[in-house]
C-alpha cells in the first residue's frame, strides 16, 4: 500500500526549479502518490516523477490536468513549464550520492558490462534506447523482504553503416 508523500528537509528539492518544489509540496499537500497523480493525466507513474524533476514536457493538456489534480493555478504551471521551457535531463552528481541513485548506478558499474554483451548477442550491434523507453516500478512481496522489480522497456537502435 502506497503511503502519502512529505517533503523532508533534507532533500535536494532545494535545488530543484521553483516549480517542481511547487509541484512536490502540491502532491505531499493532497496526499497523492505519483501514480494517483499519472492517472489523471493519463500517463505512467515514473514518467510523471521525471516531470516533476523537470526530466520530461508536458503538453498543455497535461499541464492543465496536473495543475487541476494538485490544485494549482494553471496559468502559473503553464507560465513555468509551456511551450517556452525544455526538460534538463540528467540531474545530480557523478558517481551519485542518495543510496537509491547510487545502488542503480552500481548496478549498471557492476553488470553493465555483463547486460552490453548479452544485448549483443541477442540483438547485434546496437544500444537500447532510453528516449524510446518505459520504465516500471512493481513491489513483488518475498517472504525473506519485499523485492523491487525493476524493468527498462527500450527500443532496440542498431548502429547504422555508412
Amino acid at each position: 500500500m502506497s503511503q502519502a508523500t512529505t517533503i523532508p528537509s533534507n532533500t535536494p528539492y532545494s535545488d530543484l526549479s521553483p516549480i517542481s518544489a511547487a509541484l512536490f509540496e502540491a502532491k505531499a499537500r493532497k496526499g497523492l502518490t505519483f501514480d494517483n497523480v499519472a492517472k489523471a493525466l493519463g500517463r505512467d507513474e515514473v514518467w510523471v516523477a521525471a516531470a516533476f524533476y523537470g526530466q520530461a514536457k508536458l503538453a498543455p493538456e497535461e499541464i492543465e490536468a496536473l495543475a487541476r489534480v494538485l490544485d494549482l493555478p494553471v496559468a502559473n504551471v503553464q507560465s513555468h513549464l509551456g511551450a517556452q521551457w525544455w526538460p534538463n535531463r540528467g540531474l545530480g552528481p557523478t558517481p551519485p550520492t542518495d543510496p537509491v541513485i547510487y545502488r542503480l548506478y552500481e548496478g549498471v558499474l557492476v553488470y553493465g558490462h555483463a547486460i552490453k554483451a548479452v544485448i549483443h548477442e541477442k540483438f547485434g550491434d546496437g544500444i537500447m534506447s532510453m528516449i524510446d523507453c518505459k520504465v516500471n516500478v512493481t513491489k513483488k512481496p518475498d517472504p525473506k523482504g519485499d523485492r523491487v522489480l525493476l524493468t527498462f522497456d527500450g527500443k532496440f537502435l542498431p548502429y547504422s553503416k555508412w
